[in-house]
């Protein structure tokens, strides 16, 4: 069997005993430790880290903004709301990554709660 192929239903597999939530605050938690990593790192990892972290908000907004999402309207536009106060510090030429970490977190324990 091919590696990819193996690797592949492993995920799957994993992924049947774990909540949607629980995979999404693992992907947060991933970006963080990828903030975490380049805050004291080369500029072209902070770069790479900040990169991350952009498309995780756009992909968040993207879910926010779907007609298909049944989370409340006002829940929503808060979510939004928090994901552009991150684009903009991601803006600044010396963004602050121990904000950006704390946004990350939060987000990630609640995902990480029962709701």
């Amino acid at each position: 069997m091919p590696t990819m192929t193996h690797a592949a239903r492993a995920y799957q597999t994993g992924a049947t005993h774990r909540s949607q939530r629980e995979q999404e605050a693992d992907v947060f938690r991933h970006t963080n430790g990828a903030l975490k990593s380049a805050r004291d790192a080369s500029p072209i990892q902070r770069v790479r880290a900040l990169a991350d972290n952009r498309r995780l908000w756009l992909a968040v907004a993207d879910l926010m903004q779907s007609p298909e999402n049944r989370m409340p309207l006002e829940l929503r536009a808060s979510i939004v709301s928090v994901g552009l106060t991150v684009q903009r510090e991601m803006d600044l030429d010396q963004p602050n990554f121990g904000f950006l970490i704390e946004i990350n977190q939060t987000f990630a324990e609640g995902l990480s709660s029962s709701p």
